[in-house]
C-alpha cells in the first residue's frame, strides 16, 4: 500500500484545521456593510472587556457623528445582534456609529448581561464598563457625547434601562426591546418573577432626568411578559407627571400590526408604547433566519432610530444655548 506523500499529509491537516476553526473565523468576520467593524478592549474589574464599532465609510476628518449603544440579548454577541437587527445598514443611510458592547461568556454562560444582580454589585460593576466603551468611542472615534442613545433586546434591553436611569445625563434616548423595568429584580431569584410579570419595579429615583423611552414588545412573547412593557411606559410617565393618549393602529403592508401609545407631559413625549400583534421573543422585523428575530415585525431598528433622531433634533436648540 503507497504511503501518502508529506505533502499530501501537510494539505490534509490544512484542510483539517480549516474546518475546525471555521466557527471561530466566522464569529469574527466582520458583518456585510457598507463601512468599519472595528473591535475595542477596554478594562473592568476582573479583566479586560470587547466592544465592536460600526462606523459607516466616508466619515471626514473632524465630523463627530452620533451614536447608538446596542445591547445584545442572551445567547447572542455583537455579530449576531448586527446581523439579527441589520442597524448597520440603517446606519450607513443614517450616518451614525454603532457601539456594540459583548458580554464574555465566563461573566454569564448564555451570554446575558447580569441587570438583574444589583444586590452584589454585579449589573452596576457591568453599566461600569459599558460606559467606558462609550467614553473610549467618543475620545478616539470622535463621537457625539451630546447625541449618544442606548437600545437592547431582552436582557440587553433590560441593562439599557439600567445604563440610562443610572447616567441620565449621557444618553439622550432609551429603546427596550423585549426586557424589563429597571428595579425590578436585585438578584438571580427575583429575576425570573420579574421576566414573568410577577415583580412591581420600585419607586423610581432621580427620574425627572430621565431621557425619553420607547418600549417595543410582542404580545405572544413568552420569555418576556408583555406586561413589563407598559410597566415601563407607566413607570416614566408617573415618574415624569405625563398623560396617556388614546392608542393607535398601525400596520404597514402585510406585516404584523402594533398599537402605538404615547405619553405626554404638555407637547413633549415622555415614553412611547409600541405593542405589536402575534411578534414572540424576537427582534421585530429583524433579519429572516436569525435567531431571536421576527422578519414579519414592523422594522424596529427604524422605529428605533426615528425615535432617537427626533430627541436628538428636540436637544440640539438646548445644546447650543449653552455654547
Amino acid at each position: 500500500m503507497k504511503q501518502p506523500s508529506w505533502a499530501a499529509l501537510l494539505n490534509r491537516n490544512a484542510a483539517l484545521l480549516r474546518q475546525a476553526t471555521k466557527p471561530l473565523r466566522e464569529r469574527h468576520r466582520p458583518p456585510s456593510s457598507a463601512g468599519s467593524w472595528l473591535m475595542g478592549l477596554v478594562m473592568a474589574a476582573d479583566g479586560p472587556r470587547r466592544y465592536y464599532l460600526f462606523r459607516p465609510a466616508g466619515v471626514r476628518f473632524g465630523e463627530r457623528l452620533p451614536l447608538l449603544v446596542m445591547l445584545h440579548g442572551c445567547h447572542q454577541d455583537a455579530k449576531s445582534f448586527a446581523a439579527s437587527t441589520r442597524m448597520n445598514a440603517v446606519a450607513t443611510r443614517e450616518r451614525f456609529l454603532v457601539l456594540y458592547p459583548e458580554q464574555p461568556r465566563l461573566c454569564n454562560a448564555q451570554g446575558c448581561w447580569n441587570w438583574f444582580d444589583t444586590q452584589s454589585g454585579r449589573a452596576f460593576a457591568e453599566a461600569a464598563w459599558i460606559m467606558k466603551a462609550v467614553d473610549q468611542v467618543c475620545m478616539l472615534y470622535a463621537a457625539d457625547r451630546e447625541r449618544t442613545a442606548v437600545a437592547g433586546l431582552s436582557a440587553g434591553a433590560s441593562m439599557a434601562a439600567l445604563l440610562a436611569t443610572r447616567y441620565p445625563d449621557r444618553f439622550k434616548a432609551l429603546v427596550m426591546h423585549s426586557g424589563v423595568p429597571p428595579g425590578t429584580a436585585r438578584s438571580p431569584a427575583s429575576a425570573v418573577g420579574a421576566m414573568q410579570g410577577r415583580r412591581q419595579p420600585l419607586p423610581p429615583g432621580r427620574a425627572q432626568d430621565w431621557p425619553p423611552l420607547m418600549v417595543i414588545h410582542g404580545d405572544a412573547d413568552r420569555v418576556v411578559s408583555a406586561s413589563n412593557a407598559g410597566s415601563a411606559a407607566l413607570m416614566w410617565s408617573q415618574a415624569a407627571g405625563a398623560r396617556q393618549e388614546p392608542a393607535q393602529e398601525q400596520r404597514r403592508g402585510k406585516r404584523y400590526p402594533m398599537r402605538v401609545t404615547q405619553f405626554k407631559r404638555s407637547r413633549e413625549v415622555v415614553a412611547t408604547l409600541v405593542e405589536v400583534d402575534r411578534l414572540g421573543h424576537a427582534w421585530s422585523g429583524g433579519a429572516a433566519r436569525q435567531r431571536f428575530s421576527d422578519a414579519n415585525g414592523p422594522d424596529a431598528s427604524r422605529m428605533v432610530w426615528r425615535f432617537v433622531a427626533r430627541q436628538f433634533e428636540a436637544q440640539q436648540p438646548k445644546i447650543q444655548s449653552l455654547r
